[in-house]
């Protein structure tokens, strides 16, 4: 029996990076590799949670390692280790000082206990000085697609922003298959602006370390967008191996409600729900994490849900202003009567929610999201068409490859891109465009377009798939590089 090979996790402190990197730590330790994911105590609680779950004795093989986050020596709130809880531009500042501060107790660990590599987020961009000094490759976990990696990297190298005369006018994305084309109100407003500032030094400095590191591991399949991971290893020249949808290793229940967070609804009443409505029936609404929305935008939300006269259910998550207490937050965002007139033909569930479980029902036809690609991703392995509702970070990009690419669903018609709050949409556009993915001659050739790919994604895992075979090359490529 030869050495065990070591892998250090070590997932940016989100929620939507975090969870994908437990999937992986999972899959990871299946095939017998010794994992340890290093955290910070705040974050080690849900993590532990996700990974105590799972069934597996390979789960049992994961270890966790905490790093304390150094709030007090920043001037962050005490327990404020997540970017979930940072609101403001100020609070993010402080939140890549403290990031930044991890290095040291980082290389210390490292140095402790020896891994043979690290898969660090790309928002560790330090990690690469890190396993440079113990002579260990560090693999980039990016958490996004192959496309959006491919039209950022263009974007930040041509610049074709800066030869438009208005915000509205759209320009090519070079060198990007598919001539996709772009706005400049749908770019971060750093980039939009021109703005130099400490956070566009370190999403620079974020961007420049994915091309400097060994390779990068992709929550992605080859089949979903085999012409961007040849475009990103082909043209970007960059070691990649797609070993996605990592969400597809969860196959209990149990480990689908406990991903991430304890669920803010009871599991089986939930599936009791689904399993009462007819297939193709329902609609569910998620905006991720981070995105929230105001009570005027909740209003048109409901009412585009009312008038489209589908089941649905909706996760709400809500922007508290100033002036709101917490028991005023129910009152003010729904329109007069709704959940009385909803009764039975939705649920709202404030918190959150099973999406991988709700996603997998056959009662479940259409999936309103924000374009993170964890949700992107769980919505194509299940089959879902989408209405795509971008509201930051790479997720119009992610919408031009739902829409526009994959043609398994329609955008809702969101222009611009904004920190957190979304762009303002009417009622008569929600109730439009769920129907256009849910009734119809173009919402089942799109049902049966995401339909094939979901088949596709359940492949790319199983023995033998292309996923499979990708984590099988990097495990060999690894053992070759440190035996």
């Amino acid at each position: 029996m030869g050495t065990q090979l070591h892998i250090f996790l070590f997932p940016f402190m989100a929620r939507g990076h975090m969870i994908p990197i437990v999937d992986m730590a999972k899959l990871l330790s299946s095939r017998g590799i010794k994992i340890t994911i290093v955290t910070t105590p705040q974050n080690s609680i849900s993590i532990s949670n996700s990974i105590h779950t799972s069934k597996s004795l390979s789960a049992s093989q994961i270890h966790l390692l905490i790093l304390k986050f150094p709030t007090a020596e920043v001037g962050l709130p005490d327990g404020c280790e997540n970017l979930d809880l940072i609101i403001g531009p100020a609070m993010i500042l402080k939140f890549i000082s403290a990031l930044n501060l991890l290095q040291t107790p980082f290389e210390e660990a490292v140095m402790e206990h020896r891994p043979h590599c690290i898969v660090a987020d790309m928002f560790f961009p330090w990690a690469n000085d890190a396993a440079a000094k113990f002579g260990i490759p560090r693999l980039n976990f990016h958490g996004t697609s192959f496309f959006s990696s491919c039209a950022t990297e263009f974007m930040r190298i041509y610049q074709p922003y800066n030869h438009v005369s208005s915000d509205t006018e759209p320009f090519l994305i070079p060198y990007l298959p598919g001539k996709i084309t772009l706005t400049k109100m749908k770019l971060h407003e750093l980039v939009r602006e021109n703005v130099k500032n400490e956070l566009s030094e370190y999403m620079k400095r974020a961007y420049e370390s994915e091309s400097k590191c060994y390779g990068v591991v992709m929550n992605s399949f080859y089949e979903l967008e085999a012409e961007y991971a040849d475009c990103y290893r082909n043209i970007l020249g960059r070691k990649a191996w797609p070993i996605g949808p990592l969400s597809l290793c969860n196959k209990e229940t149990e480990e689908k409600v406990q991903r991430g967070n304890e669920s803010a609804i009871d599991e089986q009443e939930c599936l009791k729900w689904l399993d009462s409505k007819k297939p193709n029936s329902v609609v569910y609404v998620c905006f991720g994490t981070i995105a929230k929305f105001n009570s005027d935008q909740l209003k048109e939300i409901a009412s585009g849900l009312e008038a489209s006269g589908k089941y649905f259910i909706w996760v709400v998550r809500k922007v508290k202003g100033e002036e709101e207490k917490a028991e005023d937050l129910d009152q003010d965002w729904l329109p007069e009567g709704f959940e009385q007139r909803m009764e039975g033909k939705g649920i709202i569930i404030r918190g959150w929610a099973p999406q991988v479980l709700i996603l997998d029902h056959p009662a479940v036809s259409g999936f309103v999201t924000h374009c993170g690609w964890n949700s992107t991703l769980e919505g194509v392995a299940a089959g879902v068409p989408m209405v795509t509702w971008p509201v930051a970070a790479e997720q119009f990009y992610n919408e031009k490859l739902v829409t526009e690419v994959l043609k398994i669903g329609v955008g809702v018609g969101v222009q611009k891109w904004v920190r957190t709050v979304g762009d303002f949409v009417e009622r008569e556009a929600v109730e439009k465009a769920i129907r256009r993915v849910m009734e119809g001659e173009e919402a089942e050739e799109m049902r049966n377009r995401a339909k094939e790919l979901g088949e596709m994604a359940r492949k790319a895992v199983a023995e033998n798939g292309s996923s499979y075979s990708n984590l099988d090359a990097l495990i060999e490529e690894l053992k070759s590089l440190v035996f």
